[in-house]
């Protein structure tokens, strides 16, 4: 039997002319493959268009790093490969599954560039409206991941903005603060400073400069412990004809002077027991409120430092990195999210390599992962985040103790628009992203493994980057 006859024999080319016929066996061949032979895998650049002639095959498409069956056939003329070669706008040809014989298989090959010709030369309008179907669904897919993305950006920018405003907010009131107390400390001192002799107010500066020493380093007392202490001062102090002393004797106890201190300073005050004691107070108070200004101030400097890293979004720098920096870098932003009820269990390896990766789109799984984890726990429950070597790869593990992802929705989660989130809380996109960034763009693996009270989310990152020419970028 011809190449021609064997062809006419398949639905797919029955209607052709003889002319066409002769044509496709001229720019095509026949070719064979054993039983368990790959004809082609995912991911490969397309550069065949397969029919079967002959034998069993096996369709498999990779889920949750998995090879799942999507089909098994042995029906004359089923077709498979470079099915996509006649679409212009698509910038990537690549074969979407991976094909396998079951049993020893003749197939006739066109050329992906033969078959394109084919059909936008013999079918041009069915091309024409295949091709605009086809960029219709890719845009709206675009557009789809897009909108994700832009929610996940003005949540984020809605949580910074409230974490950026707690401490603008302490920042302010310890400013205004800091302020009157520097006034009514230069008042006291004002107040006392002429009244006693050169000696007497050097050793009451000493007295305040041992009080503010002691001060930092003091530890804070109980409620209880520090309210006996604060009556037993107060006391002391009203005795010995202070006004205000209920007044000032709660900074007096935090900074956790004793009462030899105490009676040095009324010792040593006479008369000027009050403006001295309030002039004292007035500096240990401004100390703690500078204390209060640099936490604030580093905080803003820790959650722009965390944005920062969070928005390297170069897609053409690949780096090596330490995948924990971008880990730590997500929760601080996130701060706002897990504050709720959340408990943080961070199980690290020290060891574990640099990996080779897009700093910026990692972050962008890294946030996904978390933020899927709160919203399964309601915002109450343990996160665990770990990581380990495991061969050639770095793991890092997300796991909540949520209810658990349903067994019929584990091997779809990875899916467009699939989700377990009620209607108008998730596109369903955001896993989707994350496994293009992971499987697509880092060469790496990411699969779900769930029961009620245990969803674990594995990410797998090599520790080299295959280049053009085979070789492997980064640290062995």
């Amino acid at each position: 039997m011809t190449i021609v006859e064997e062809l006419r024999g398949c639905f797919l080319f029955e209607k052709l002319s003889d002319d066409q016929l002769s044509w496709l066996a001229d720019h095509g061949e026949i070719v064979t493959f054993d039983e368990g032979e790959e004809v082609f895998h995912e991911g490969e650049p397309a550069e065949g268009f397969f029919v079967l002639l002959g034998g069993e095959i096996q369709m498999l498409k990779r889920v949750t790093g998995e090879d799942v069956v999507m089909n098994t056939t042995d029906h004359h003329g089923s077709y498979a490969g470079a099915v996509r070669a006649f679409v212009q706008s698509a910038d990537e040809k690549v074969y979407v599954n991976t094909l396998r014989t079951l049993t020893p298989v003749r197939f006739f090959r066109l050329r992906a560039e033969d078959f394109a010709y084919v059909l936008k030369t013999w079918f041009p309008m069915a091309v024409h409206l295949l091709d605009g179907m086809f960029l219709g669904l890719t845009n709206v897919e675009n557009i789809i991941g897009q909108r994700e993305k832009l929610v996940a950006l003005g949540s984020l920018s809605a949580g910074l903005a409230h974490e950026l405003n707690n401490p603008a907010a302490a920042e302010v009131r310890a400013a205004q603060a800091l302020r009157d107390r520097i006034t009514e400390a230069r008042r006291a001192m004002v107040g006392f400073a002429a009244r006693v002799d050169g000696s007497t107010f050097a050793e009451i500066v000493a007295l305040q400069g041992s009080a503010a020493e002691h001060a930092r380093a003091t530890k804070q007392l109980s409620a209880l412990e520090s309210g006996d202490r604060e009556d037993a001062l107060g006391q002391r102090l009203e005795d010995a004809g202070v006004a205000r002393a209920w007044e000032l004797a709660p900074t007096l106890v935090a900074a956790g002077v004793d009462e030899d201190w105490v009676e040095r300073v009324i010792s040593l005050a006479g008369a000027q027991l009050e403006p001295v004691l309030t002039w004292m107070v007035a500096a240990l108070d401004t100390d703690n409120l500078v204390e209060e200004l640099s936490s604030a101030a580093n905080r803003i400097t820790t959650l722009v430092g965390a944005m920062k890293t969070y928005s390297r979004v170069d897609p053409s720098a690949m780096e090596t990195i330490d995948v924990h920096d971008g880990i730590e870098s997500t929760l601080v932003i996130l701060q706002h999210r897990l504050k709720g009820g959340m408990e943080i269990v961070r199980e690290y390896d020290p060891d574990v390599p640099k990996v080779p990766a897009y700093p910026g789109e990692l972050n962008q799984v890294w946030i996904n992962l978390i933020d899927n984890a709160v919203d399964a726990t309601g915002g109450k429950g343990t996160l665990t985040i770990r990581t380990a070597r495991q061969a050639d790869s770095v793991l890092v593990e997300v796991a909540d103790d949520g209810p658990g992802i349903p067994t019929e929705l584990q091997r779809r989660v990875f899916e467009p628009f699939v989700t377990t989130k009620d209607v108008g809380k998730g596109t369903g996109l955001g896993l989707d992203i994350s496994y293009r960034i992971v499987v697509k763009r880092h060469h790496g693996d990411l699969r779900v493994t769930s029961s009620p009270g245990d969803t674990r989310f594995q990410v797998r990152l090599p520790v080299r980057q295959p280049q053009a020419d085979g070789r492997k970028y980064g640290k062995q």
